[in-house]
């Protein structure tokens, strides 16, 4: 009986404590052990119910003649804990969800204005999301310009991407549920599907290989966002977490901790930050260092003619698919084309001379460190200098 109780509390406590010790944010997980530690995250409340039913039959059939109480109740003790643990987010217990998304104007918050913003525009409407904010809350279920949308953010990996979030007809409402390789996992309430936050992919549960639509976002300083959308909103922060969020310096704090991988092979650092852009058939990740020392860079990225500009901000980043043969210069903050000598803004728009009215096809670019970058494009060329 006493081994029965024993027995009762290692799995009741082991279904709250394997998912804690694998999903760990500096350790890789094999696929394999993540499929498991998955079902036992999604079973745990089932099984360690039962087995706290069974230690309090146990302690209450063998109370009168067995000398093991201590044991017994030690046992019943830690087998409902376990119960008790398995029914909470752990994850969202350290990282409080935002819930329903509250916004000021463009100017109605507290923010220094080289903080960055995570900035989405959809029916001509512009919501901005604040990396600090966001990279404590991970993730904000939000409506644009009638487009149901997550914006997501993982600071262990700084990755910010905004996922539609409607699928086959249906919008699916995300929360966190954990880290795979460094990299935020998110789960939808409707289906309990687990979803990977740099691709986009279910990797778990009912919807396992469906992937949701990436739509086009900025990441900009807010004073360049504000300058750029003076009727955009920015979310407000929440008062009770403003203490956790971190605007500036938690990129030295992420730092201090390993990758989930070792990138040395590659010359380049694990947690050295570029600028990732990625094209129906191919993939280039930028130095970040190099690209903002440059200002402006044009290169391929496969088939693809591409540019890469620099804010006026110094810290903002696009990229634009460009016209075969036209060639972009910089003097200062001057941006031109050598061919018609066409004066061109931050946005990849022409505002002077014979090209005024022409726009650049804007191209996702994603700021995140190499190792994740490299992780989930594998096949990726490297621009250096």
């Amino acid at each position: 009986m006493v081994a029965i109780a024993v027995g009762c509390a290692a799995v009741s406590f082991l279904c709250f404590l394997m998912p804690v010790l694998v999903m760990n944010p500096f350790t890789t997980q094999r696929k394999g052990l993540l499929t498991m530690t998955l079902r036992l995250h999604k079973t745990g409340p089932i099984v360690s119910a039962l087995c706290a039913i069974v230690a309090a039959a146990v302690l209450l059939l063998s109370w009168a003649s067995s000398g093991s109480h201590r044991t017994l109740g030690i046992s019943f003790t830690v087998a409902l804990l376990g119960a008790v643990l398995t029914r909470l987010n752990i994850f969202e217990v350290v990282f409080r969800p935002y819930g329903a998304p509250d916004f000021a104007a463009a100017g109605g918050i507290s923010l220094e204005q080289d903080a960055m913003v995570m900035s989405f525009t959809a029916g001509g409407e512009t919501h901005a999301y604040p990396v600090g904010a966001m990279g404590y809350h991970h993730i904000v279920n939000d409506t644009v310009g009638g487009a149901p949308v997550v914006a997501t953010y993982c600071t262990v990996c700084h990755t910010g991407i905004v996922w539609n979030r409607v699928l086959d007809g249906r919008s699916l409402t995300f929360r966190l549920a954990g880290i795979h390789d460094g990299n935020a996992l998110l789960r939808d309430e409707q289906t309990e599907s687990v979803w990977q936050q740099s691709t986009g992919e279910a990797i778990f549960g009912p919807l396992r290989g469906k992937r949701m639509e990436l739509m086009y976002s900025d990441e900009l300083s807010y004073g360049l966002w504000r300058a750029e959308n003076p009727g955009g909103s920015i979310l407000k922060p929440v008062e009770r977490f403003t203490w956790l969020y971190r605007n500036q310096g938690w990129e030295k704090f992420v730092e201090q901790f390993p990758a989930v991988m070792d990138t040395s092979e590659t010359g380049v650092g694990a947690r050295e930050l570029v600028f990732g852009v990625a094209t129906a058939c191919a993939s280039k990740a930028f130095l970040a260092g190099v690209v903002v020392s440059a200002g402006l860079i044009q290169d391929r990225v496969g088939e693809d003619p591409v540019l890469l500009l620099v804010g006026p901000d110094n810290l903002s980043v696009r990229a634009f698919r460009v016209p075969v043969n036209t060639t972009f210069l910089r003097n200062g903050k001057t941006i031109t084309d050598a061919e018609t000598s066409s004066v061109w803004n931050f946005s990849g728009c022409a505002t002077q001379g014979s090209r005024t009215g022409e726009r650049l096809e804007a191209l996702g670019v994603v700021r995140q460190y190499w190792f994740d970058w490299r992780l989930y494009h594998p096949a990726t060329e490297v621009y250096r200098s």
